[in-house]
């Protein structure tokens, strides 16, 4: 056999490996408008634990469908009880803070959602989706506007958009885009999202 056919074998067993090794994550995410169901099944699946956050549960559930609903290369979903997750979210009484992300199947990140910027006036489900954008690894955008969903508490108590912008959206998607990005480390910076 040629060598030229022996390396185009080759790379397609090595594809296929990959492809395979990749299925274990992978799992089908509500496509947004136009993607393909190609794109849609090439999603990285993240189990989070909000089992030590309580009175949160509302919020994260609608911070996650947000997210889900808006981005499809990473599907959110909850860890069943006993497994390990790779987002651990807790209430505390401090300013939410979230350890900046992407994180990756198998590693961990952590989310403090504050019971601060609530008692101040922010919005429960604002403050769970833009940790979670944390988690996937979003930094801050302060100063902004109610529309950047990272621009947190800078856009003031009155804002509620718990919903990524079009180049949020497009940073995660960038993130989780291939298998080579799913390589890379987690940042171990915690932000702190006080005003």
């Amino acid at each position: 056999m040629p060598l030229g056919t022996w390396l185009k074998a080759g790379t397609t067993a090595a594809a296929l490996v990959l492809t395979m090794a990749g299925a274990a994550t992978a799992a089908p995410a509500p496509a947004p408008a136009g993607e393909s169901a190609a794109a849609q099944a090439a999603a990285v699946t993240l189990r989070y634990d909000d089992s030590r956050a309580a009175g949160w549960e509302t919020a994260i559930a609608a911070g996650v469908a947000s997210w889900n609903a808006n981005v499809s290369n990473v599907h959110l979903v909850e860890a069943a009880p006993g497994t390990t997750a790779e987002i651990v979210i807790v209430a505390t009484t401090g300013w939410p803070q979230a350890t900046l992300g992407p994180v990756r199947p198998g590693r961990q990140v952590r989310v403090e959602l504050g019971s601060q910027a609530v008692d101040q006036g922010y919005n429960k489900t604002r403050i769970a989706a833009h940790e979670l954008g944390h988690s996937l690894g979003l930094p801050d955008t302060k100063p902004g506007p109610c529309s950047q969903l990272m621009s947190g508490s800078s856009a003031g108590t009155a804002c509620t958009n718990a919903t990524p912008n079009a180049t949020e959206r497009s940073r995660v998607q960038s993130a989780y885009a291939s298998t080579i990005a799913a390589l890379a480390t987690t940042d171990d910076r915690i932000l702190v999202d006080a005003p």
